[in-house]
């Protein structure tokens, strides 16, 4: 059927049509796969979840008596 198919090679960017997603807070176009699955920036992720504080943990032996039998 005439009309039914592009005539022409197909452009690079003529893949199926990316539906746009928006961040939930602020509104802006999400384009990374990490942000899209989430819906939020990145700008706006580290806002709701900073990055955990840095602890340091310190090993030290500690005194301990003997197990009795051994």
């Amino acid at each position: 059927m005439p009309g039914s198919e592009p005539e022409g090679p197909a452009e690079p960017g003529d893949g199926p049509a990316r539906r746009e997603v928006r961040c939930r807070l602020c509104g802006r176009p999400l384009r990374g796969t990490a942000s899209r699955r989430t819906g939020l920036g990145p700008d706006c992720d580290a806002k709701l979840h900073p990055p955990a504080p840095e602890i340091r943990t310190r090993r030290r032996e500690a005194d301990q008596d003997p197990i009795p039998g051994i």
